[in-house]
């Protein structure tokens, strides 16, 4: 995934963002681990570039370390607190591998969906605006 090299990013240790005049928050994700003390700090990020309110999200995925179950649980707790539904972009794989881990034993909190392209995960996020 390439970023535009135009595009003003808003940094964070998780991610950069870019929030569209679309009303779609993009994440370009970083290879960190994420621990609960990284999500807290980046569910304050999100609310500060969304005036609050939440958002559809879309998210460009890549590897990183798996995060420890406290922190899933708490990732999975703020999901719709910042957001309203999620496509998640990533290679082949990589994002159901990520939704069986978060989501082993109960169903997503807000609507998501894998896309390999972005264009379809924009047009599917949409409906959520």
């Amino acid at each position: 995934m390439e970023i535009p090299k135009d595009l003003k990013l808003i940094p964070g240790e998780i991610a950069d963002y870019h929030f569209g005049e679309d009303g779609i928050l993009v994440s370009y994700s970083k290879p960190i681990k994420r621990t609960v003390e990284l999500i807290a700090g980046n569910v304050t990020l999100v609310k500060q570039i969304t005036a609050n309110k939440p958002v559809p999200l879309l998210i460009y995925l890549c590897d990183s370390p798996i995060p420890d179950k406290a922190t899933r649980k708490y990732s999975t707790e703020q999901l719709p607190v910042i957001y309203k539904a999620m496509a998640m972009v990533s290679k082949p794989g990589l994002s159901s591998m990520i939704m069986r881990i978060l989501f082993k034993f109960q169903k997503p909190p807000i609507p998501m969906k894998s896309f390999t392209n972005d264009r379809e995960a924009r047009e599917w996020l949409k409906q959520f605006c």
